[in-house]
């Protein structure tokens, strides 16, 4: 399996990295995130803290970002990824989406 990273932000403030793992998945936020006066957790689920978030599964939260329907079906047909293929869906389609949370491919 190729591992893949995406960079999350909240309100366009980068918040942590989620990654591929050999047995899963993780969370991680940014040191510098955590320790700002005012940051909020990306999802109640997550909550702020320093140590990193592994799960053997996407977790719920991101894998709610993606896509239902027929929007994941034009991601399906227009990028050729597989409906299995959690993480790529995320990085594919939740650079820009409805919330305060997004994920991106590069960090900038």
């Amino acid at each position: 399996m190729s591992r893949k990273t995406g960079f999350v932000f909240m309100h366009d403030e980068f918040a942590g990295i989620i990654e591929e793992t050999e047995t899963g998945y993780r969370f991680t936020y940014d040191p510098d995130y955590v320790s700002k006066n005012g940051s909020i957790a990306i999802s109640c689920t997550i909550p702020l803290r320093k140590e990193p978030f592994e799960s053997q599964v996407l977790f719920p939260f991101f894998d709610g970002l993606i896509p239902e329907g027929w929007l994941l079906d034009i991601a399906w047909k227009s990028w050729k990824i597989s409906s299995k293929d959690r993480m790529e869906l995320l990085l594919a389609c939740c650079n820009d989406v409805i919330g305060a949370v997004s994920v991106r491919r590069e960090r900038s």
